[in-house]
């Protein structure tokens, strides 16, 4: 036997590897882990399956044909919902287009129309506004009446909703704002199969930035279950989405900007300027959507996958609840009932935090201002 240390740990280390090999080995010739490996068990459910006698097993693959099936019609039943939504959908339509009309200034809904009882109309009137009412001179008043009955319909009712809901209004520039001015409508159109999905439908008033009357994005859904993972399925998904083109008006284009930029001559030292053309941010990005590969199978880069991902989800958004709830986004009422499904979290030890010198200098919790609910939505919107 040697007595060197560091041979005597080699050999050692030798016979280890060695045994655990045969002991691998042995593994790999009982016929329940071959049988396991072969049939494609995955690793969290393998530890689990191996000690199961054979005719138990087999049991639980028959156990899982028949769960295929009831999968296959979970699927059904997500294609027969989406055909119902499709024939109410209808129902509403002709409601929608009253209430285009009204915002248009179109039509004028009549007294008994607007009669819509409010306590919170009252509440939100303060004692001030109340008192200033009342000692108004009649001519104001008058004037008042005047300026009001020049105004159509309601403005800006779309914008307000963009600038109303935090993940539209993430994606308004600025520059947007004049365009989005002139949408005047936005409305669904389902396609009820072969594909499966629906279409928005931004509707503009003529504008000196594009000729489009309608822009539309269309969005594909598939309501079958993966051949390679039945169970995942979970109801009818967005997968693909389709933009439009927008006629553009010379100069106007606010998806695009010019850039300039100052080059040097590598070897006689002279300075040119070179104009690019970059894209820039703008909502109207979202009628340009990324290309989804026809191979399922192929692979995407991860930004591509998160900007596709972002934009199903916002067109579902639109789609499930801005499309149907419209006033109550332009009002604030949608966003208030949203956030009544987040609850904040209860940090226990936060008091406990607070250091000495903060509360010296007046910037402790207890002396900071108290302020409302922050207006971002929640966009969980895979599927139906």
């Amino acid at each position: 036997m040697t007595t060197d240390p560091e041979r005597a740990a080699n050999t050692s280390g030798t016979e280890s590897v060695e045994d655990e090999d045969d002991n691998h080995r042995k593994i790999l010739r009982r016929t329940d882990v071959l049988a396991a490996l072969r049939d494609g068990i995955s690793a969290p459910g393998l530890e689990q399956m191996l000690p199961l006698p054979a005719s138990v097993k087999r049991r639980i693959k028959a156990l899982k044909q028949l769960q295929l099936v009831t999968t296959n019609i979970e699927a059904k039943f997500y294609e027969e919902v989406h055909a119902l939504e499709c024939e109410y959908y209808k129902m509403c339509a002709p409601i929608y287009e009253k209430r285009s009309e009204i915002i248009s200034g179109t039509y004028e809904p009549t007294d008994e129309q607007c009669v819509w009882d409010s306590d919170d109309d009252e509440e939100t009137l303060s004692n001030y506004m109340k008192e200033k009412a009342k000692i108004e001179d009649v001519a104001e008043k008058k004037d008042e009446t005047e300026n009001e009955d020049d105004t159509k319909g309601i403005p800006d009712f779309w914008l307000t909703i963009f600038k109303n809901v935090g993940t539209l209004a993430d994606m308004v520039q600025e520059h947007d704002e004049p365009i989005l001015k002139h949408l005047s409508d936005i409305k669904v159109k389902f396609l009820p199969s072969d594909p499966m999905g629906f279409v928005l439908e931004f509707y503009f008033t003529p504008n000196e930035y594009f000729s489009n009357s309608v822009l539309t994005k269309e969005y594909i859904m598939k309501c079958t279950p993966d051949k390679n993972d039945p169970f995942s399925f979970e109801g009818p998904e967005i997968y693909k989405c389709k933009g439009c083109v927008i006629d553009w008006k010379k100069g106007k284009n606010v998806t695009i900007k010019t850039i300039k930029k100052n080059q040097k001559h590598k070897s006689r030292g002279s300075m040119r300027t070179v104009t690019k053309t970059v894209q820039n941010d703008s909502f109207f990005n979202f009628f340009s959507p990324p290309i989804v590969p026809e191979d399922s199978e192929a692979d995407m880069d991860e930004d591509t996958q998160a900007l596709l991902t972002s934009d199903f989800e916002l067109g579902h958004y639109i789609r499930e609840r801005i499309v149907p709830k419209a006033v109550l986004y332009y009002t604030g009422e949608g966003l208030e009932d949203e956030d009544e499904d987040y609850e904040d979290e209860e940090d226990g030890d936060d008091d406990d935090d607070v250091d000495e010198e903060d509360e010296e200098d007046g910037s402790s919790p207890a002396n900071a201002p108290s302020g409302g609910k922050q207006g971002d939505d929640p966009n969980e919107c895979k599927q139906q």
